[in-house]
């Protein structure tokens, strides 16, 4: 009698399905939060930056309500999230009820 094997070779009753955490991953992961415990009301300040733009003094003196200032950035462009001016992220930008959020949709690694 042969047993179905899974990717690496695991019988496909041990996989789990896509999603589902096992027992031991979400004791870990509780673990994991509980040794965070100390860190949870640490402020850090988080910047979510739409693009840049330069320009003399004298023009940003000349600026009104309502003008248009040009950005780096072109429409449908990810941004940039920082925390504590750090990228950490990039994002989208979306409209949640009548306010502007970020939606990440990727996360930056950086070697430390």
């Amino acid at each position: 009698m042969s047993e179905e094997k899974g990717r690496g070779g695991i019988p496909l009753d041990e996989l789990e399905a896509p999603g589902h955490a096992s027992e031991q991953d979400e004791q870990h992961v509780a673990q994991s939060a509980a040794d965070l415990e100390a860190v949870f009301d640490v402020p850090v300040r988080i910047s979510a930056i739409l693009g840049h733009s330069k320009m003399h003094v004298s023009d940003l003196l000349k600026l009104a309500s309502g003008t248009v200032l040009e950005l780096d950035r072109k429409v449908g462009e990810a941004i940039d999230i920082y925390v504590n001016d750090r990228l950490v992220a990039r994002g989208e930008v979306v409209l949640v009820e009548d306010k502007l959020g970020v939606t990440m949709t990727e996360i930056i690694k950086t070697d430390r």
